[in-house]
């Protein structure tokens, strides 16, 4: 028998704040959300959908430091440009928020703490890698090198965009500082890890019995992982941007995006409302978590366990995550700037907001990957919505 519920809880993966939001954004992610939340409304149910900027990934270091400027410049002018195109587009979000807000980084720093003091980290010391030249420690995405599986030279310490794979530093062949690109050495330094080991019997549990309704790819991609066994993995990095680490002597260490960034969902829901618990901690609420493919490790097997240690809170009941979208047979790219980028688009096309929607709706990439053409973009337009559609109305 199916679970009643009382609320609705919708999140949207939280974009990072260092560039504009591009149509592979919106056709996998903030479109489906939308449509989800509209229809819950309609229905008359009690509804939020809550996003907000992501602002503390080690992209927005980079992009700084490349500009000059500062990682909070980044961050303001992105956040602004990314909450005024969903505007304009229509996204009817209850709040669009930001990771560095005060109220984040309290949340923040209090569920790492709580976490902390009931000694449900495990604290290591490694060998990672370091710029003798800049004179600090490099997080992933600070090291590039070739892949070792498909021999992209310009792939990075946690992942090659080209063939997807996830990797880790010592995996790339020849690697180099993204910050100098000086050869990097090892050096020694601390950080606390999640065990997620210890709750892989649970997730077990949770998901693969559980949860047997989940799209094909979330629940293939999580069996997987899940069968492949888990590890520790670190929750926090040597970085001078981010909320730092509440703890004594951890000085020069800040919380880790991907803890930090999932966090974001309820302070964004506690900016929302005074009575954010209802939507977090009632049993008959429904958690709903729209994302892309490529964070769904994150979402259902990193952040669950993160709430589960904590105690307290709900899980989702659902994490759609669709495909990708190409661009005329092309994958997206934002460093070669092969992308439609919203803001663009909605200069370019003022009033035509909903033909947009409607398009990435038709070839929406829920199954497999998909590909957007103008071409296409044209014949939807002129066949379905003008003669189609106009004509019956």
């Amino acid at each position: 028998m199916a679970k009643e519920f009382r609320r609705y809880l919708v999140t949207s993966a939280l974009p990072y704040a260092n560039g504009p939001v591009h149509i592979g954004h919106l056709a996998g992610v903030y479109i489906p959300s939308d449509i989800y939340t509209r229809y819950l409304r309609l229905k008359g149910c009690d509804v939020i959908s809550v996003c907000g900027s992501d602002e503390h990934g080690v992209p927005i270091t980079i992009k700084a430091r490349r500009e000059g400027v500062t990682p909070q410049e980044i961050v303001d002018r992105y956040h602004e440009l990314i909450k005024r195109s969903f505007e304009r587009l229509g996204m009817s979000f209850d709040i669009y928020s930001r990771t560095s807000s005060p109220t984040h980084a309290v949340t923040a720093s209090e569920f790492f703490r709580k976490l902390y003091d009931e000694g449900k980290f495990i604290e290591r010391t490694s060998m990672q890698f370091y710029d003798e030249e800049a004179q600090t420690f490099l997080a992933d995405r600070y090291i590039t090198g070739t892949c070792p599986r498909c021999g992209n030279d310009r792939a990075y310490g946690d992942q090659c965009e080209k063939c997807g794979s996830t990797l880790s530093p010592d995996e790339l062949v020849d690697p180099r500082s993204a910050v100098s690109g000086a050869v990097p050495v090892k050096r020694e330094t601390r950080h606390w890890y999640l065990p997620l080991d210890r709750y892989e019997e649970f997730l077990r549990e949770w998901i693969l019995d559980g949860h047997k309704e989940w799209r094909a790819n979330v629940y293939g991609q999580c069996k997987s992982w899940l069968d492949g066994g888990l590890q520790p993995r670190a929750v926090s990095r040597d970085l001078d941007w981010g909320i730092p680490v509440p703890v004594e002597g951890a000085e020069g260490k800040v919380l880790y995006v991907w803890f930090d960034a999932p966090i974001g969902y309820i302070s964004a829901t506690k900016d929302l409302t005074p009575d954010w618990e209802k939507y977090w901690k009632s049993g008959d609420t429904k958690m709903v978590h729209f994302i892309g493919k490529d964070n769904i490790v994150f979402h259902c097997i990193v952040f669950p366990a993160m709430l589960k240690a904590h105690g307290g809170y709900i899980l989702p009941e659902n994490v759609p995550a669709n495909e990708f979208l190409n661009l005329e047979g092309e994958k997206i790219s934002t460093s070669r700037n092969w992308a439609v980028w919203l803001h663009e688009y909605l200069d370019e096309f003022p009033g035509k907001e909903d033909v947009l929607r409607y398009v990435l709706c038709a070839s929406a990439p829920e199954a497999k990957d998909n590909d957007f053409t103008w071409k296409d973009f044209q014949a939807r337009n002129n066949n379905e919505l003008v003669a189609v559609l106009g004509n019956f109305v």
